[in-house]
């Protein structure tokens, strides 16, 4: 302090009455990436998991109960987002909302936050590029292009599912990235051996399946874009990659949230970065290359969150996870999911006996 007279510390509070709603790809561990935080900084959570998958938040809300987590300290609620997600939002004993899913929803969040102007943190959507110039090695880029786009059947919210790919490896990566894909194998997720199970529900199902009809229209199919000739029941999507989609295509630019990859050809390093950087969202990305120095530079100049090199999609817990632009608000995990929860408030005392003598003297 620049004055003797006075001391001053820093608390870190518990934020309150948490409000947290979670997206159906990944129940257990979206619940989990909220919950721990949140409980760990002394907070109470009501989370409000998707209607499509409510059973695992509700063992995870037994467990807690079990483990002798005084009841009220954590609170489940399931139901639709128009009713038990809005209702949540506009509560005014709710403190914070912690918000992961679509940009339309979060946007209706941030909206209702607004009324009683609520803490609040959003993890939204992505369309995220995966850059690979000529000196990348051909098996390993198409092995983490592939895990990049394909994993959990590319409902993930950072799946790099734009590919961007310097001119002179183009043909002989395309190639065996079409004949890698093609032998992905697709089936229930219960069966060993299985690398591509099906999309979450009938509605995601017929909504990436009229994307792609759509961009059949204005993008050439490499391959994929069906359903499996062996599985006639089930909402599976064969392992799909457009070439030269329009940029402007909501092929392109849109979050299709499936097994659905679009390339693109670039010439420069300064291409790529526009191309990569020319979108809404900004929540991961990925290049590849032997030059470390010119990855670490792309790196850089990617407008992410999360960027990756020379791999896809690997998640650590002590490192933050969020994105820029409409990809979302603050960070999770690590220190940053904990301050997620965690109000600051200065505390300063006056120490000494000398009289302040603004007004009396």
């Amino acid at each position: 302090m620049g004055d003797a007279r006075f001391s001053c510390h820093i608390r870190h509070e518990p934020v309150g009455v948490a409000g947290q709603i979670i997206p159906w790809n990944y129940p257990l561990l979206m619940a989990a990436w909220k919950v721990a935080p949140a409980l760990a900084a002394g907070a109470t959570c009501v989370l409000k998991p998707s209607e499509l998958t409510p059973l695992r938040a509700l063992e995870l809300g037994l467990a807690a109960e079990r483990a002798g987590l005084p009841r009220g300290v954590l609170s489940i609620v399931p139901g639709f987002g128009s009713e038990a997600g809005q209702a949540l939002a506009l509560h005014p004993g709710v403190d914070k909302l912690a918000f992961t899913g679509s940009v339309p929803t979060g946007s209706r969040i941030m909206m209702a936050a607004a009324v009683d102007i609520k803490n609040i943190s959003l993890e939204l959507g992505g369309k995220s590029a995966f850059i690979v110039f000529d000196d990348a090695d051909i098996e390993a880029a198409v092995e983490w292009i592939m895990f990049g786009i394909f994993w959990n059947q590319g409902q993930v919210c950072s799946a790099t599912s734009r590919l961007l790919v310097q001119e002179g490896i183009a043909p002989r990566l395309l190639e065996r990235l079409v004949a890698a894909a093609r032998d992905i194998r697709i089936g229930p997720g219960m069966e060993e051996g299985v690398q591509l199970g099906p999309l979450v529900s009938a509605g995601h199902y017929q909504k990436v399946m009229g994307v792609i009809a759509q961009g059949k229209q204005t993008a050439e199919l490499l391959t994929g874009g069906v359903r499996p000739a062996h599985l006639p029941v089930g909402y599976f999507v064969e392992p799909t990659i457009f070439d030269e989609p329009d940029i402007r295509s909501p092929l392109w630019r849109d979050e299709i949230f499936g097994p659905v990859l679009c390339v693109k050809r670039f010439k420069t390093e300064e291409e790529a970065l526009a191309l990569a950087n020319d979108s809404r969202y900004g929540l991961a990305a990925a290049v590849m290359s032997t030059d470390l120095e010119r990855a670490a530079r792309v790196a850089n100049g990617l407008h992410a969150g999360i960027v990756w090199v020379n791999c896809s999609q690997p998640t650590f817990t002590q490192a933050p996870w969020g994105g820029m632009k409409q990809s979302g608000i603050g960070r999770e995990l690590g220190r940053w999911g904990l301050e997620n929860y965690l109000e600051v408030k200065q505390v300063t005392q006056y120490c000494s006996d000398e009289p302040w003598g603004w007004y009396l003297k």
